[in-house]
């Protein structure tokens, strides 16, 4: 199989859990991200890291937002998380589901629980979200 001269070559990543891992400041205040390399294993093609949910739930928390992105898959890994997508309408994961959020679908957090931790896998790495009117 040919490979295009223009696609970085991915390299070979590995991440075991490590609590410290874990860092406050990302795109949420009230999550923490444990990057699991697969953007720099891609050179930015795709994106994948594990959220856990630091603050309990409040409604002020309820951002309508969309994400700039051409794939975005979520993974409930413990707990629960509920989100209300336009169109759609509330959806609730629970440890051991998953969905696929469409390229730009509205959305707004609803709620979850306080053991909440997440995987979510995004193409590309780096993207834009907008909170929306």
């Amino acid at each position: 199989m040919e490979r295009s001269s223009r696609v970085a070559p991915q390299r070979f990543v590995i991440s075991h859990h490590n609590e410290a891992d874990f860092k406050t400041g990302g795109l949420r205040d009230y999550s923490a991200y444990r990057d699991l390399g697969v953007a720099a294993a891609t050179h930015g093609l795709a994106k994948a890291h594990v959220i856990r949910m630091i603050a309990p739930f409040r409604t002020e928390l309820s951002l309508r937002h969309h994400h700039n992105v051409q794939f975005q898959l979520v993974y409930c890994l413990k707990g629960w998380f509920q989100t209300d997508f336009e169109g759609i309408g509330p959806q609730r994961l629970v440890a051991g589901s998953c969905w696929v959020q469409p390229p730009g679908i509205r959305h707004t957090v609803v709620g979850w629980s306080d053991d909440c931790e997440l995987l979510e896998i995004l193409i590309p790495a780096e993207h834009e979200t907008i909170n929306d009117p």
